[in-house]
């Protein structure tokens, strides 16, 4: 006795059309047919009878059916307990701060719509920090810009950024679009321990043009801030831009030309047999959230990289 015998059985007697259960279900009449006849035969009576209007229980259908309902009721009881069971815990996730700016809340929120009992620890920190936590498995999984040192990692590329120079709005000349025009252009820069500064120290390397550094910022609010201030530009994705408040007021900004200059983000993650369910629905779900934020103009500047490019 199978559990799609019972709901096909069912929706019969309640729609009393075979024809018409069919259509309801989606599935071939003869579908039905025979799973009610499999049915009947493995009980050794008949439980429906034809009509001038269709098909109705015979009594023997009738005290089946009621047993029926409620067996059915209990297994999907059953299939939901296991479900929420499964997906409940603790799962933690890191960011740096340009991400966390784009993804933080809007996973968080995401997440409680759709897995409630599942609770989100987010740790925002600098990515090489990010990999060395994951590595000693204090995090579930990271959005990285580099997973070369990881060990045992699952890693799924998300997108690509690309590079910015942002500069305060009270500097009145012209924005530079390429980092050869950088060169007497006063720059604060994330320091040498950053991702970031890495991508950006070789593009300029490849350019043979050395950038007028003055001073080397790992905190992104204090490095923004000194930008707003005029102190010098800068060089960062937009997800930068977020957490700036009227950004579009003080602050000015250009996608710099050169090719190559992006920034990639990976979505890193513990190997598959030590993730949880939890965990797995998770990264599903952050997946997703990424692609729908890109698409709805929610995270600029950036090039999605889809499945079947990986």
């Amino acid at each position: 006795m199978e559990l799609r015998q019972l709901r096909y059985l069912l929706r019969t007697v309640e729609l009393g059309s075979i024809s018409q259960a069919a259509l309801d279900l989606g599935v071939a009449q003869s579908a039905i047919s025979l799973q009610i006849q499999k049915l009947e035969s493995e009980l050794s009576t008949r439980l429906l009878q034809r009509t001038s209007w269709g098909v109705e229980p015979t009594e023997a259908g009738l005290a089946f059916v009621a047993h029926a309902q409620l067996s059915l009721r209990h297994a999907e009881e059953a299939a939901h307990a296991a479900q929420a069971s499964r997906l409940s815990g603790l799962v933690s996730v890191g960011l740096a701060p340009t991400s966390a700016g784009v993804l933080g809340f809007a996973l968080i929120d995401a997440m409680r719509a759709q897995y409630p009992d599942i609770r989100i620890r987010l740790v925002e920190a600098m990515s090489g920090h990010l990999g060395q936590m994951l590595n000693a498995r204090e995090l579930d999984m990271a959005v990285l810009f580099d997973g070369e040192h990881g060990r045992r990692w699952s890693v799924r590329p998300l997108l690509n950024e690309r590079l910015l120079l942002i500069r305060s709005a009270a500097v009145e000349s012209s924005l530079p679009c390429r980092l050869a025009e950088l060169k007497d252009v006063p720059l604060v820069l994330p320091t040498h321990r950053h991702g970031l500064r890495r991508v950006i120290d070789t593009a300029f390397s490849a350019c043979k043009v050395s950038p007028k550094v003055v001073a080397e910022v790992d905190s992104l609010y204090v490095l923004m801030d000194m930008v707003r201030h005029g102190i010098g530009a800068t060089v960062q994705p937009w997800a930068a831009l977020t957490r700036q408040p009227e950004a579009d007021a003080r602050l000015r900004w250009v996608e710099l030309a050169d090719a190559g200059l992006s920034r990639p983000n990976l979505l890193c993650s513990l190997s598959e047999d030590e993730m949880s369910p939890a965990v797995l629905a998770t990264r599903a779900l952050l997946v997703k959230l990424v692609h729908q934020l890109v698409e709805n103009g929610g995270w600029r500047g950036v090039e999605l990289i889809h499945l079947d490019s990986r």
